[in-house]
């Protein structure tokens, strides 16, 4: 678990994203509901909470994957979401996305390009670099989440849990400043979701800014400088990995750590 002293270590205390009064629906249905939320410069978060309770749209909702019905979403400096309108244009969008990688459920690989293929591409089409540039930082970022041995396989070719560092590796191909982790185990045989988990603790390690929605609440614990519980579409409670987990004030939680206690015995 990390303590105060590794929260601190030589960390920007600038805002890299704030949300204010956020709140998504769908018709009558109100997934989210005045969400507040801050997350610092190389701070770490990790979103908790049952099934159904909000937290993917409220990860998708910061790069506008998902469009929010009010509230105000600021990420990297940038106003993207202002009241009840998307405060940019569809290229400064583009650019902001380069900004902050995202890391789905489903790699979402390309079935006929190789690994390397796959994390050049983007490089290629959108940062406007030059095939043997893009390869280069390809080999050298799969060589990184430990996949050197595999840029010339195909994604039938290799594990779900190589698969999903391949589409780690693509993200973190677009330096992005920002990192966005939405269950990213949580298609992986559980055997094979420590490699993916390995690479996502380095990355916490060398000071990248994170959100994760996960189910994975050791380790959430275990990287995370706060911890956010989402209930019903609102933040419930959020502290440090200590506070939540060690000593839950409301109960929505206290019964959420239970019943997940009990599915693991």
């Amino acid at each position: 678990m990390k303590t105060s002293a590794d929260s601190a270590h030589g960390r920007n205390e600038a805002m890299a994203i704030r949300v204010q009064h956020m709140t998504k629906s769908y018709g009558n249905a109100e997934v989210l509901r005045g969400i507040d939320l801050e997350v610092r410069t190389g701070e770490v978060i990790s979103i908790i909470g049952p099934s159904g309770s909000g937290k993917s749209t409220l990860i998708r909702c910061l790069n506008l994957l998902e469009t929010p019905s009010g509230g105000t979403v600021e990420v990297l400096g940038s106003l993207l979401f202002d009241r009840d309108r998307i405060a940019v244009g569809k290229n400064e969008l583009r650019d902001f996305r380069s900004r902050a990688g995202m890391v789905f459920q489903s790699f979402n690989l390309f079935p006929n390009l190789t690994a390397l293929e796959n994390v050049s591409l983007g490089q290629i089409h959108t940062l406007g670099r030059g095939r043997a540039e893009a390869d280069a930082r390809s080999a050298e970022l799969l060589a990184r989440v430990g996949l050197a041995e595999r840029m010339d396989h195909r994604p039938a070719e290799l594990s779900g849990g190589q698969q999903q560092r391949v589409a780690i590796a693509r993200a973190l191909a677009m330096d992005p400043e920002v990192m966005l982790f939405d269950e990213p185990t949580s298609a992986i045989d559980p055997e094979l979701r420590v490699e993916v988990l390995q690479v996502m603790k380095q990355l916490a390690d060398d000071g990248m800014t994170m959100i994760v929605v996960t189910h994975e609440l050791r380790f959430a614990e275990r990287i995370s400088d706060r911890v956010v519980f989402v209930a019903d579409g609102c933040i419930v409670e959020s502290g440090t990995p200590a506070e939540l987990f060690g000593g839950a004030k409301s109960e929505r939680l206290r019964q959420f750590l239970a019943a997940v206690e009990e599915t693991e015995l």
